[in-house]
This record gives structure tokens, sequence and C-alpha cells, in this order.
């Protein structure tokens, strides 16, 4: 309430400094065109026309929006309303005096061209200037502040235009205590200038040579920060990066630029940034006019897809926001994550089991979501080859659980993860998400008629760097150790994005699903475009180079062998599925043909006895029944220790 009324009075202040501006001007105009009695004789005929004129001039300015922008952040679209206003009360005193005050009144010009045209500038700059001047102060005070608090110089890496806003950003506080210290450049255009003050030391390629030069004069660098022009192809990533190993100052990455810009949009910059192709541009209106105020529930939050999820949801303005996870470590450390955020959302975390009916209905029926995103899997293609019962219980019977716990509690949209290996299925894991992915299209195919109801989809995409059992960490680390590197086959082909990416692009999925609720354009599968896949040993190559090293000199690179349950290419649209463009920038969307809900209850059935009998032909036999296109093969041994993840994450929610 208080905030209110603080706002209330504000916004007052602006409509009374306004109104008397237009006052002022007036007067002020009169003095320098008018002397002597012609001044007095308007001087006194101005009381019977002013009030009117003001009051006509605030009905303008509302019109143009003069008192929704804040005089903090005024600036040219902000002058640009002022001076369309100020245009039309200028040309209202034309078509007044001229037309109705001369002819009909006077018998003489009240105000003149002259006056007319001197109103004009006068009140722009009556209005303009103390919105200028305002933002300036706040600008001054806050840079000043800033600089005092400031403690940890920053090398600025990039182009102009993103280096201005990272400047501007670290002016106003709001990339913490780092302030600008100096500017590399890709471009030698832009060598011997300076931007907003800071200077261009030099090319990216001298990053090592003035890093020790700024040590040696006892004004080291404390931290590097490098936007998304400093990573992209042209100005080559890789060398510098090498170079910066030997300095050892953190480097941080901009995960976006615009006028919000803020520290947490800073994340440290790791070698699988560099590892794929340039991102899909998404639409952040987009996803915030999706999840802004809206209640969201996130399975498996603490995995790898999950909890980036979670972050992107507070990012994009959840209200509120429930992450379900069975590991304890896996929730606290997402729901601590989400607390560093200090972002306006509630966050609760649950210990909970997507497999346990008992606990999920309850619990999403207690917390009324808007969205539910179902991340929750087990995901490892070895483990699953062994394990096989546990992919089952989790994989369908946890999902079944979640699809029917989001349709009771009234969900508008269930989202279900999915997986490239889930098409033309040759493992327990593609086996058992296609099955899941079936169930899903089945009750979403009951809510077609009449286009109400929950809506459910599954999005599926291929492999994501640096999440938990995905190659990069795991090369990372046998780099770390000095070798050897070990590739399953020179010929394993697959396809990458960042965790980021994957997961704004699977909100944006979900974006899409429910404005196409019409049954001849319900899309029930959609696909995430991948980019070209990229050979795995060609990556453990370019990881050794980027870490400073020769493959097959400083580090080898050991072939193992096909695991049990692995296909040396992945596919994403099944040789049956129609395939649909979304007018949506990195989304396909495919439509399936499936079976209806009956058929899938009978095949759950049979299942859960081959599971109560351990019978894995059995079990087989249905996945066979429901997924003609699936491979079935010979159940192999578990996987040596080494291979085992270290992270109680390793059940995360992750293709």
């Amino acid at each position: 309430m208080l905030n209110l009324n603080k706002q209330s009075a504000k916004k007052l202040a602006v409509i009374v400094h306004d109104l008397a501006m237009t006052a002022l001007a007036i007067v002020f105009v009169f003095a320098v065109r008018f002397d002597g009695w012609l001044f007095e004789e308007r001087m006194r005929q101005l009381p019977k026309i002013l009030p009117f004129f003001v009051a006509y001039a605030g009905a303008v300015y509302w019109f143009f929006q003069l008192y929704r922008s804040k005089w903090r952040f005024a600036s040219l679209p902000d002058l640009s309303n002022i001076v369309r206003a100020v245009t039309v009360l200028t040309l209202t005193l034309l078509v007044v005096d001229y037309v109705l005050v001369a002819p009909n009144l006077y018998g003489y010009y009240f105000f003149g061209k002259i006056t007319i045209v001197l109103y004009w500038l006068v009140q722009v700059a009556l209005l303009g200037g103390p919105r200028l001047a305002y933002r300036y102060f706040k600008y001054s005070r806050s840079k000043h502040q800033a600089a005092r608090e400031a403690s940890l110089p920053a090398l600025l890496l990039g182009r102009g235009v993103d280096i201005e806003m990272v400047i501007r950003a670290m002016e106003s506080g709001a990339m913490g205590k780092m302030r600008p210290a100096g500017i590399l450049t890709p471009r030698p255009d832009d060598l011997g200038q300076s931007i907003r003050g800071v200077p261009v030391l030099g090319l990216l390629s001298q990053m090592e040579a003035i890093a020790i030069d700024a040590s040696e004069r006892g004004e080291p660098f404390r931290r590097i920060v490098a936007t998304p022009s400093a990573l992209a192809p042209e100005a080559e990533p890789d060398k510098w990066l090498a170079k910066t190993r030997k300095l050892a100052i953190p480097i941080s990455r901009l995960d976006s630029l615009g006028e919000g810009l803020r520290g947490s949009e800073l994340a440290p910059l790791e070698i699988e940034d560099l590892l794929v192709r340039p991102s899909v541009k998404i639409d952040r209106e987009r996803l915030e006019g999706f999840l802004k105020g809206k209640r969201v529930i996130v399975t498996g939050g603490g995995g790898s897809i999950g909890s980036e999820i979670c972050l992107r949801c507070a990012a994009f303005g959840a209200a509120e926001l429930l992450v379900v996870e069975n590991s304890e470590p896996a929730l606290f450390h997402v729901t601590e994550a989400l607390a560093a955020q200090d972002l306006p959302m509630r966050v609760t975390g649950a210990l909970a089991d997507v497999r346990d009916e008992a606990r999920i209905g309850p619990l999403f029926k207690a917390f009324a979501p808007d969205i539910v995103i179902h991340a929750a899997a087990l995901k490892h293609v070895p483990y699953l080859e062994a394990d096989w019962g546990e992919g089952i219980k989790t994989n369908i019977f946890g999902s079944v659980v979640a699809i029917e716990a989001a349709i009771a509690a009234g969900a508008g949209i269930f989202v279900m993860i999915s997986t490239d290996k889930a098409i033309e299925p040759v493992s327990m894991l593609g086996a058992t998400k296609r099955f899941a992915e079936m169930y899903a299209q089945a009750r979403d195919a009951e809510f077609a008629v009449g286009n109400r109801g929950t809506r459910l989809v599954a999005v599926r995409f291929g492999n994501v760097l640096g999440s938990v059992g995905s190659v990069v960490p795991k090369f990372k680390a046998q780099i770390e150790r000095g070798g050897p590197v070990t590739v399953t086959s020179p010929e394993m082909i697959r396809y990458f994005m960042t965790i980021r990416e994957a997961c704004d692009l699977v909100l944006t999925s979900a974006s899409h699903a429910p404005e196409h609720e019409a049954q001849e354009d319900r899309a029930a599968v959609y696909v995430l475009k991948m980019g070209q896949p990229l050979k795995i040993i060609d990556l453990a190559e370019r990881m050794i180079r980027l870490a400073g090293y020769e493959p097959g000199v400083d580090i080898e690179i050991a072939v193992t062998g096909v695991r049990p349950g692995e296909r040396l290419n992945e596919i994403l649209f099944a040789k049956d599925e129609p395939m649909a463009e979304t007018g949506l920038d990195g989304v396909m969307a495919a439509k399936p043909i499936f079976v209806g809900r009956e058929r899938m209850q009978g095949w759950l059935d049979e299942l859960e006895r081959a599971l109560a009998a351990q019978d894995r032909l059995g079990a087989e036999a249905v996945l066979e029944a429901a997924i003609p296109d699936f491979s079935r093969r010979q159940p192999g041994p578990p996987p040596a220790v080494p291979e085992r993840p270290s992270s109680p994450q390793a059940v995360a929610s992750q293709p």
C-alpha cells in the first residue's frame, strides 16, 4: 500500500510539473515576444484562456503517454512523444488563433506565427529538459556510487555496441562490484578509441601481453567479461581462450544484452560455449508473456535440464514455482541457486518420486499449476540396458503418474522432456521415452474434441553440452588428468546444443501449444532444431586444443567400443512422422501416428505383470508391440565403475 501511494504521488508530481510548464511556456513567450501595452493586453486576457488550454494540454500529454515512462530512464522515444504532443498543441494554437480568435473576437492575432513557433521550442525544452536533467543526475549519482564500491577491475572483450551496454550496466551498479578497466576488440578499426571513457587497449589476440603488462604496472585485471561478439567465429575465440588459461583470471560470458542487463546475466565461460553453432535468437517477449504470473511445476527440477528450466522460469517472470525432486542434495542445490537470483518468485521444493502416485497426485492438486514441465527421467543408456525395470518404472509409469496428476490438477499445459533416442529406438531408454510420448499423445487427443482441457506435448532434442553424464564434463575431467580421452567409436555422431538454448526452446515450444489447439493443426510432439551433427572424436580433439594441448601428442585419444544400446547416428524424426513448421525459430513440429488410450492401458497392464515377474523378454515384447520400429537388443553387462556419474543428479531431467 505504501509503494502504491508513493507511485501515485510521483505520478501526480509529474502531472503537476507538466501542466505548470505549459502555463509557464505561454507566459514566457509573451514576455519575450511582446512589450508595453501589447504584453499588458495579452496578460489581461490570458486568465480567460489559459485554464482551458492547460486542461487540454493535460489530455494531450495523457494521450501521448508522457506519464507512463519513468524520468530515470528518459530516452529518445520519450523525447519523441514530447515533440509529438507539443506539435499537436502548437497546431491547435495556430488553428484557434487564425480561424477563431482573430476574425471573430479581437480583430488581431492573439499569438501570431512567430509567437507560436517560439512556443513550440520553449514547450519542448521545458518538458524534455527536466526529464533529461533528472536522468543525468540519477546516472551520475549511481555512477559515482558504483565507482566507490567497485573493487574488481574488469577487462571487457567484444565490439563497441556490446561493450557500451556492459559499461552502462557497470556504471549503474547492476554488475556487482566490477568496474570497466579496459577493452579488447576483434576489430582493428576500434584501436586507439575509447567507449564511455574506457580505452581500447588492443586486439583479442594480444590478451596475454596486455594482461601481463597491467599486472606488472600494479593494476591487474581481476575479471574478464566476454560479450557475444567476442565468442563469434570471426573473433576466433579458440585462440584467445587458450591464452587465458595461463592468466588464471576468472572469465565470464554474457547470456544476453539489453537495457535490463544485470549481474545475473553473467555466467562462467566454459569450453562448451565454443563447441556449437551460434544459438537461436530467443523471443524473450514471447516467453515473458507465456510465463509471467504463472504457477509452474518442474519435475526432476534438480537435474541438468530441470534446474536450468527452473532458472529460466524465474527469469521470465513466473509467479510461483514448485520444484519436485527425489534427490535431497539436488533439490537443495537448485533451490539455493533460485534464492540467489533474488527475483520476486515464490519457490517451493518438494522431495518426491514421480513413481509415487499417492504423493504426486495430492502435491500437484494442492499447488494447482498452470504449467507442468516433466523433466524427471532415468536417461543413461548403459544403466537402463542393465536395470531395464527401473527405466520402465520411472520413464513410463512415472510419466503416466505425472500426466494424470497434471490433468487432475487442472494444468493448462503439460510438457514432457523427451529425447532423439525415442525415434526408431534401439535402447531401453529410447523405447521407454517413446512409449511415454505415445501415452501423452493419446491423452492429448481426448482433449482435442471441443478444444478444451489440458494440452499435453513432448519436446525432443539430442545431447546437451555440459549436462551431468554428457561427454563434455567427462572429456574435461580426462583432459585435466592428462588423458587418455576415451571415445566409443571414431564414427559416433551426435547433435549438440547448450543447456540454456535447449531450455529456452522447450519453453518456446510450450508457448506454441496453447495457440494451436484446433485438431487440424494440433502438434503433439515438438522437435528442436539441433543444427549440424558433430563427430564425437572431432569434439574430443577440439576440447584438447582449447585446453592448450595437442591431441595425439600431449593427450591421447583411446577408442573403447560402442556400449550396449548405443547407435552411431541419432534421428530426430521417424519415417512415418509428418513434419510441420511452427513459425518459431529453432522449433519443428511432428504429428506422429499413435493408438488410443484403451490400447495404451492394455500395454501398461502387461508391463506391470512383466515387471512383477522380472520378465525382461515379456516387457520388451510389449514395447515391440507398441512401437513397431523398436529394435530389441540383447541386454549388455552393467557399465564399468569409472563410467558411473558421480552426482546424484544422474537421474536428472535430460535427454
